[in-house]
């Protein structure tokens, strides 16, 4: 179903870069989730199996990696080039994935940064990258994000990118030891003709 470097492939826009997450990844994730445990732990899927435990990291990529060779999902990392550094380090995740086929041709797009990196436009550049890898390259028509509604900085990244809000699910995901209300917001190919990343960098005024 990829075809034509659909996947894997790595996306850019200036220092921001988004590559397919791999298990040498290992220490520099640990690293990082380990800096903002307290940042991401409200919007951290959990299950509502009592007593079951999240994969571990090596298992978590092989999972997503046999999603990517199913063609429903797209597993990055989100990296960023900084002065002195021989490569771009990780300082997120971003999976497209539920990617639907046929009469659907949709997505649904789940991310996380650094605190320390956040509300820099990093999150909005790495959204914008990946959907018009979905829309232009894969051909998808659809692209959702379902966000908790107390998550404020991750409803600036729908704002700014232009996501419309589609309402409330209620108790639509296990998060943090609870199934929790999120908003569903979505974009189609036609609301962004010239492309996604086109229209945030211009709104920026880069």
């Amino acid at each position: 179903m990829w075809g034509d470097a659909g996947w894997p492939v790595t996306l850019e826009c200036g220092d921001i870069v988004l590559r397919p997450i791999r298990y040498r990844d290992k220490k520099a994730w640990r690293e990082v989730r380990r800096r903002n445990a307290e940042w991401l732990a409200p919007w951290e899927a959990t299950s509502p199996v009592p007593g079951a435990q999240l994969p571990t990291f090596a298992g978590m990529v092989r999972a997503l990696n046999n999603q990517a060779r199913a063609s429903t999902a797209m597993p990055f990392v989100i990296a960023e080039r900084f002065p002195g550094s021989a490569a771009p380090q990780l300082i997120g995740q971003l999976t497209v994935s539920s990617i639907v086929w046929g009469s659907a041709m949709s997505a649904t797009l789940g991310y996380w940064v650094e605190q320390e990196r956040a509300g820099r436009g990093i999150t909005p550049t790495a959204v914008a990258m990946a959907t018009d890898h979905c829309f232009g390259r894969l051909g998808l028509h659809r692209m959702e994000i379902n966000i908790r509604p107390e998550n404020a900085p991750s409803l600036r990244v729908v704002e700014k990118l232009g996501f419309r809000d589609e309402g409330l699910r209620p108790r639509y995901l296990h998060i943090d030891g609870q199934w929790t209300d999120h908003r569903s917001f979505a974009l189609t190919a036609e609301e962004v003709p010239e492309g996604l990343l086109s229209r945030w960098l211009r709104s920026r005024g880069d």
